[in-house]
């Protein structure tokens, strides 16, 4: 096949914003029962929609959530967590009105809980007093929200409070006979990657508390997913060392499973994230992250017979890869009957898909993908690792993703224009993916960098904390550095070097085109402008977030206006097109507009899409794929290059 000579950016691509809002679905929370798998489906062309499937031994799949109701919980406005299988019942919250419907097989869903300001999540089921346990954000009273573990009654729905007074409370677990109870806890200021515990307490015959004694986590140690066996071994990830590490807790004495340089846990930015499951008392399957890649292990207690229970707590434990082509794992949940396991997984060639996974064979098989129209490989971009140098003679990693279209090359000598990606969070992590949305630039010219700078998780607590009082510092040194890494290198173009990011990404994105010059244009989705208004215009999850990422506010104002790009226009001298939902109760609308109004003053070029009926994210297929291409059209007319077919124009004041 002969291949074309063109300008980067002017590649003509098969990968279209139609064809990802089209094959793409967002798969999560799988659950499995026997040998009946369930998960969820987010599903652009049904405007965002979350539904529940379920696929039975045979293969047989099954959409069981009905039009009109959405499986999608609000609590921390991020939720996770929003639906519960019970011998085939569904438990889940409803979007629009947040209250626990139950769906029973065959049977439409009906209300459980009563109409009100309350938000659910995190379910178990409490069958001895036939019951749900439940995290629930309560917002009827005035100011904050109060959170609290609750029980649900199954034949009344009435709602009783079994754990107050913590500002935060998350993965509650009953134990096999029913008489403990663990959770998760933690208070501001702190974020759950900060400073979470993992508590105790006996259960009652009423169903009420008592005893409750904290048994891990705090200052410095953030627990993480504790999990109980089906022989009553409690298991939980702590950060004792500085790592996210395997532990297992029995009669007082905590023992470690696996102590590596390596992170068993992940920042709980959403409920219901799982990284490893117990399969009984001697075996768990796992996953864990090493520089970023995800592996999954199976890890099983070694010990001669006739060993006794004190010395097989403290037993070695052996660690057994199980080979897959997946580089990431999400919410991997196991069924310790069937001895069977259920996760999201992807991989550089492999978009995600739902695995059922046999430990004892060592098998993994893919019931169901998020893209169903397989790209060939020569518009594939692999990613490749790269370390680079940045501030203070530290590393800072990223995934870079080359131009990769088998139908084109460039015209000798032209280097491509860079698209810097700058993940959310910030506490957050990227991996090496297949992702449609890279793929969209790879194949059309770009060069992407994917950065995980400094505050990102997967490296060690001490990398995470390289951000504790400098954002808006060490993240943009390391976007900037990587970016100058790859022009050094005479990877990219340094002239056309670009900047993209989403919330926190966003707030990254904007300070690096406002105090640095690396960058010539950037794109903001539903990023932060301005820092002090997030400390009272946002909602609670994040509301003191900020004070370990710059400092206490109002004691530290100075900085808070120091960093906020809004406060700085007059340094800001590249376009920038920003994105927002008007929705948006995470980074309000006013973010976007204010920086727009003062750009717009100042008669710099700049572009203003905003979505009716987006939040944080955009989950339509029509505003997404107005995102993507709105994105691709704006640098289009920044770096004088003419897209291979027609993009519906965005509107760009001040550009000549």
């Amino acid at each position: 096949m002969s291949t074309i000579t063109a300008a980067y950016g002017t590649w003509r691509s098969p990968i279209t914003s139609d064809l990802i809002v089209a094959a793409h679905i967002r798969l999560g929370q799988p659950y499995i029962e026997g040998t009946t798998h369930y998960w969820t489906e987010g599903r652009p062309l049904d405007g965002g929609r979350v539904v529940v499937v379920r696929q039975e031994a045979d293969g047989t799949t099954t959409d069981l959530t009905p039009a009109g109701y959405h499986v999608r919980t609000l609590v921390h406005e991020y939720g996770g967590g929003a639906y519960l299988v019970v011998d085939g019942t569904i438990y889940f919250s409803n979007y629009a009105d947040q209250r626990v419907y139950v769906q029973k097989p065959g049977t439409a869903p009906y209300a459980l809980t009563p109409e009100g300001a309350l938000r659910y999540a995190d379910y178990i089921h409490d069958a001895a007093r036939n019951r749900l346990i439940a995290v629930c954000e309560d917002h009827r009273g005035d100011g904050e929200a109060a959170n609290y573990l609750v029980s649900i009654d199954l034949n009344t729905g009435n709602l009783t409070p079994i754990h107050q007074g913590r500002t935060f409370y998350a993965h509650p677990r009953l134990s096999p006979d029913s008489t403990q109870l663990v959770w998760l806890a933690w208070d501001h200021p702190s974020m759950p990657w900060d400073s979470a515990e993992i508590w105790m307490a006996d259960v009652n015959s009423d169903g009420t508390l008592s005893e409750a004694q904290q048994i891990a986590g705090g200052a410095g140690d953030a627990a993480f997913q504790p999990e109980w066996s089906p022989d009553g071994d409690l298991f939980f990830v702590a950060e004792r060392t500085g790592w996210w590490n395997l532990y297992h807790w029995q009669a007082g004495k905590t023992n470690a499973i696996l102590p590596l340089q390596a992170e068993f846990g992940q920042p709980l930015w959403q409920f219901g994230g799982t990284t490893y499951a117990v399969l009984d008392s001697q075996r768990l399957l796992v996953t864990y992250c090493e520089r970023g890649t995800w592996r999954m292990v199976l890890c099983e207690r070694q010990a001669d017979g006739g060993i006794g229970a004190a010395a097989l707590a403290s037993a070695p434990w052996q660690l057994t890869p199980i080979d897959l082509p997946y580089t990431e794992f999400f919410r991997l949940r196991a069924d310790p009957h069937s001895g069977l396991a259920v996760v999201i997984a992807a991989g550089p060639t492999i978009p995600s898909v739902v695995v059922l996974i046999d430990p004892a064979a060592r098998t993994a098989t893919e019931i169901n993908h998020s893209s169903h129209d397989i790209l060939e490989s020569g518009y594939i971009a692999l990613p490749q690792t790269i370390e680079f140098p940045t501030e203070g003679g530290l590393t800072a990693f990223g995934f870079f993703y080359p131009p990769t279209n088998r139908e084109y090359v460039a015209p000798a000598g032209e280097l491509p224009p860079l698209l810097m990606m700058s993940h959310g969070g910030p506490t957050g992590a990227t991996g090496a993916l297949f992702d449609l949305d890279i793929l969209y630039w790879t194949s059309r010219g770009f060069g992407v960098l994917d950065v995980n700078y400094g505050g990102s998780t997967g490296y060690g607590r001490e990398y995470r904390e390289r951000l504790i009082g400098n954002w808006g510092i060490v993240d943009v040194d390391d976007c900037c550095n990587g970016a100058k890494y790859l022009a050094k290198q005479g990877r990219v173009d340094p002239e056309r070097l670009a900047i993209t990011g989403g919330s926190a990404g966003g707030y990254t994105t904007l300070a690096a085109l406002t105090f640095r010059d690396v960058f010539k244009a950037g794109a903001s989705h539903f990023g932060i402008g301005d820092l002090e208004t997030m400390t009272t215009d946002t909602h609670k999850f994040e509301s003191r977030y900020l004070d370990s990422l710059i400092g206490p506010y109002p004691e530290r104002r100075d900085l808070y206006l120091e960093r906020s790009p809004v406060q700085h226009i007059s340094s800001l001298e590249c376009p920038v097109i920003f994105f927002q939902g008007l929705e948006d109760k995470v980074v309000p609308p006013n973010q976007a507009e204010d920086m727009v109004a003062a750009l717009r003053a100042k008669s710099m070029p700049v572009a203003y899409v905003p979505f009716e009926g987006e939040q944080h994210g955009f989950r339509k297929a029509k505003n997404i794929k107005r995102a993507l291409d709105g994105e691709f059209y704006f640098y289009s007319r920044v770096f004088g290059f003419t897209p291979a077919d027609p993009i519906e124009p965005v509107v760009i004041e001040n550009l000549s």
